[in-house]
């Protein structure tokens, strides 16, 4: 709890809509306040009923919604919930987004495709926020995407906490492909540990399939822990673990923030070398008893500090690592 050094509750407001519920309440747990009353249902054709049960006007309002899965009903429910309380004279509009979804669509890596990032960005900046929360994203350059001020943050304070107090012996941090170097060597640097790549070839016309092809590091006889932002199919976390092991890899290991887990990433994981698959509760993760490998650790301590240092106006860059 940091209910101590907490000034000004009455002004500050969070409230969730859907998507993540439970991450919400924990963060208002950790603030000592209650998550704020609003109707959240929806019509019988489904589309979005929102309602605020309680005056805002003049509040600073942080709006938990992580866009996840069903992707654009979330992003729908975001909209809807900033308009609201753009329209309720809400003092100032924070929509806290711990998984923001369209992340991969950053940039024009083909012919005639969209940037998907950028559209969901400026749909929130003209729904109504005043500012984002962003957590994690697949792609730093995303926060230049919005025209109002962003916070970025990074789920390696409680990612590295875990994988320091397990003391892993003969580490070395894994990047699944060359993108993901700067966030592996992040890790590394703070447990101590070796660096390798994996060089990975994706085949665009078989959506999400990937070839791997060789290590770059030395692995053999080491414990490897590979390193991502998001778990989506789990193809490439897979074939990422099976060309450690071929190389000699002792134990193989796994964090990322994002548990997307489409099917069929957890019978993957639960048939692949992977030892433990850490996560973090960003996106709702439920196992349904389909792995005993995956371990979700909570951000929501996290994220209460930094609504409180946005909401006292002090600095942010103090929860970075």
């Amino acid at each position: 709890m940091i209910t101590e050094v907490f000034s000004g509750k009455e002004s500050l407001k969070i409230f969730s809509g859907t998507a993540n519920l439970p991450l919400a309440e924990e963060i208002c747990q950790h603030l000592g306040i209650k998550i704020g009353q609003a109707n959240t249902t929806r019509f019988s054709d489904g589309e979005y009923n929102f309602q605020i049960l309680e005056n805002v006007r003049g509040k600073d309002c942080f709006l938990v919604q992580p866009t996840c899965r069903p992707v654009d009903a979330n992003i729908m429910e975001l909209l809807i919930m900033l308009d609201a309380f753009r329209r309720s004279s809400a003092k100032r509009i924070t929509a806290v987004i711990p998984y923001y979804g369209y992340s991969r669509k950053d940039r024009k890596d083909r012919p005639r495709v969209p940037i998907s990032s950028k559209l969901v960005a400026n749909l929130i900046t003209e729904a109504g926020a005043d500012r984002v929360l962003l957590f994690d994203l697949h792609a730093g350059q995303i926060q230049g995407f919005f025209d109002i001020p962003s916070d970025h943050l990074f789920a390696a304070p409680v990612l590295v906490k875990y994988f320091q107090e397990l003391a892993l012996q003969n580490l070395t941090v894994v990047a699944p492909d060359a993108g993901g170097v700067e966030r592996a060597r992040a890790y590394g640097k703070r447990l101590g540990a070796e660096l390798a790549i994996i060089d990975k070839r994706r085949d665009y016309d078989k959506l999400g399939e990937v070839e791997v092809l060789h290590v770059v590091g030395e692995v053999e006889g080491r414990t490897a822990l590979i390193v991502d932002d998001m778990i989506d199919t789990a193809g490439t976390l897979v074939k990422a673990a099976e060309a450690l092991k071929r190389n000699g890899a002792a134990t193989v290991y796994a964090t990322a923030t994002h548990a997307v887990f489409s099917d069929p990433a957890l019978e993957r994981i639960e048939a692949s070398p992977l030892k433990e698959v850490v996560v973090t509760n960003s996106i709702p993760t439920d196992t349904g008893g389909r792995s005993t490998k995956v371990k979700c650790m909570s951000v929501a301590g996290l994220l209460a500090q930094a609504i409180l240092s946005i909401h006292d106006e002090t600095s942010v860059s103090k929860l970075f690592i």
